[in-house]
């Protein structure tokens, strides 16, 4: 069993477009107002909405800092703050906006966990 996490969008296109063009995300399963978005083993859906759903974050996990480095290259002006360690959670990250003004972390975990 697997599970996808659903956002109402304003801005649909442009939400899919920076996930596709810019995170890497893939288009997973287009529906008559959302599309559906895979990244490695998260599956996230955006509704053409009214409002927009931007509460709780939604959280890219690279293998490395170099990852977390290489996103925030990529993410650019959407990016809120430099790439940094987070003790508490020894995890290295950082947090970025989406168009629709969500909430989207890159991190990457000190140690080694193990798969999901």
């Amino acid at each position: 069993m697997s599970g996808i996490v659903f956002f109402a969008t304003e801005h649909h296109d442009a939400v899919v477009e920076f996930y596709t063009e810019v995170v890497g995300a893939s288009v997973w399963l287009e529906q008559p107002d959302c599309t559906i978005l895979k990244y490695d083993n998260l599956l996230v859906g955006f509704c053409a909405r009214d409002e927009t759903d931007d509460c709780g974050t939604v959280t890219f996990v690279a293998d490395s800092r170099a990852g977390v480095n290489a996103m925030h290259e990529r993410v650019g002006d959407a990016a809120r703050e430099e790439p940094h360690l987070n003790e508490k959670y020894d995890i290295y990250q950082f947090f970025a906006s989406d168009p629709d003004g969500r909430t989207v972390e890159f991190q990457s975990f000190e140690h080694a966990v193990d798969e999901v």
